[in-house]
């Protein structure tokens, strides 16, 4: 007698599971999002390898278990081993993200050709043999090591049958939303084949030791492909961002459980594919020549690391009647909030005027101390009148109008002196500031005190 077939009604946006159909989800309250997935219940072993079907692992005591995890695994990527926390750790499982085209492939394809003394498996679902090889020749492919393989396939039990018989030191899976099981009759991409896909590829991971770097793709709110599950599963998520129409890209680390998240890798997309920028900040500011008004120099962090952006600010007569509000790489409601401010605690009326913000690099900050330069900007423009630029500004504004301490400012003025700056506004009450760093620190506690030493 054959085995009865069973099947599920999963929801396509949160995952959950309905034995009948509905027309809303009654767990995220989407409509229409049930997709009827059928289970076969002779395929409960789930297409894994019998090294890791046949494993049963017994209770053991806490005391007798080795804290020593082995030694991180480096990647040959300066950016990548320390936004990861030191490397890669075996056995580890980690999910990539990002817009389409940003340059998730080539990051990763690079990675695996520059790992040297590493071995590395590069698997495609997305692209043939042919076009891998392609990409590689262009990512200055006569430099790197020999011990890279590629193999195009999406079936999770065929890859697993290429990896007991390579046996790599590091997996790359491109992407995971092209994979699908035979445990499960659901076409790949959805809800249930990227669960379980992600399900196998991290028990294998675990059992072998073998550290596996999954691509995935993103809807358009940004936010990751496939169940909320899926970046529970996973020990890191690395989130790869940037302006497709700048050359600069961003590797953040949103989740890491060996290592911290507040990293930051800084990429510059060549020709040749993405090279380190050593300097960020040098590269933002360019020239410091005689700039026009409306143009300061911001002091922020991304992440752990200081950096120095030009903020760049417009404002104008509303031509049209109605005031224009555009900002570029900072939150549009926080800077109607700042020019709030000024209108009603510093006196400035900007009500009837366009106000465009820009930050120069294509970079999108959202840490708050950003404020002062912002405002500053903001007034140099609308009062036509540049700001010296071996100035830069670092402090959060609030809603009274005060300027409020920001932490690590000691990193943010070090950074500064470094790169020549005479002077630079903190909010006053800042604690730690050193007294030998070469550059002059101007501690102010509200806006009005900023306008009176730059304008008078």
């Amino acid at each position: 007698m054959a085995a009865k077939v069973r099947s599920a009604y999963v929801c396509q946006n949160c995952g959950a599971s309905f034995p009948q159909w509905l027309g809303q989800c009654s767990t995220c309250k989407e409509w229409n999002t049930l997709v009827e997935e059928v289970q076969d219940r002779v395929l409960e072993k789930r297409g894994v390898p019998n090294s890791v079907r046949d494993r049963k692992p017994k209770p053991i005591a806490i005391a007798d278990i080795s804290s020593d995890s082995g030694p991180r695994i480096p990647l040959g990527d300066r950016e990548l081993d320390r936004v990861l926390g030191g490397g890669v750790v075996p056995g580890s499982l980690i999910l990539m993200g990002g817009d389409p085209g940003i340059g998730k492939s080539t990051l990763m394809l690079q990675t695996a050709l520059r790992a040297n003394g590493l071995r590395t498996l590069y698997v495609s679902g997305e692209e043939s043999e042919q076009q891998v090889k392609m990409r590689a020749d262009r990512l200055n492919g006569e430099n790197s090591t020999v011990d890279c393989f590629v193999l195009t396939e999406t079936n999770t039990q065929n890859i697993f049958k290429q990896i007991d018989a390579l046996q790599p030191g590091l997996v790359i899976i491109d992407s995971i939303q092209t994979l699908h099981t035979a445990a499960l009759d659901a076409s790949p991409g959805s809800v249930g084949q990227v669960r379980e896909c992600t399900s196998e590829l991290m028990r294998y991971a675990k059992t072998t030791n073998t550290p596996m770097v999954l691509i995935g793709h993103i809807t358009k709110d940004g936010a990751i492909a496939g169940p909320k599950v899926l970046e529970h599963m996973v020990d890191c998520v690395l989130q790869f961002e940037g302006d497709r129409d700048h050359a600069y890209r961003l590797l953040r680390p949103l989740k890491n459980r060996f290592g911290s998240t507040n990293e930051l890798g800084i990429y510059e997309m060549q020709g040749s594919g993405l090279a380190i920028v050593e300097d960020p900040s040098q590269v933002l500011l360019g020239d410091r020549g005689l700039r026009p008004s409306g143009v300061c120099v911001a002091a922020t962090l991304e992440g752990m690391r200081p950096l120095l952006i030009e903020v760049q600010a417009l404002v104008s007569t509303a031509v049209y009647g109605t005031p224009q509000r555009s900002a570029t790489g900072f939150d549009l409601r926080r800077m109607n909030m700042l020019l709030a401010v000024l209108e009603k605690r510093c006196g400035f009326r900007l009500g009837q005027k366009d106000v465009f913000l820009n930050l120069a690099g294509g970079f999108r900050v959202e840490e708050p101390a950003i404020d002062l330069a912002v405002v500053v900007a903001a007034l140099s423009s609308n009062a036509d009148i540049p700001v010296p630029m071996d100035v830069c500004f670092a402090g959060e504004v609030g809603l009274t109008g005060e300027i409020r301490p920001v932490t690590r400012t000691e990193q943010r003025i070090a950074e500064a002196a470094k790169l020549g700056f005479a002077r630079m506004f903190v909010p006053k009450g800042t604690k730690g500031l050193p007294t030998n760093s070469g550059i002059e620190i101007v501690p102010v506690s509200r806006v009005d005190e900023v306008l009176g030493h730059l304008f008078g």
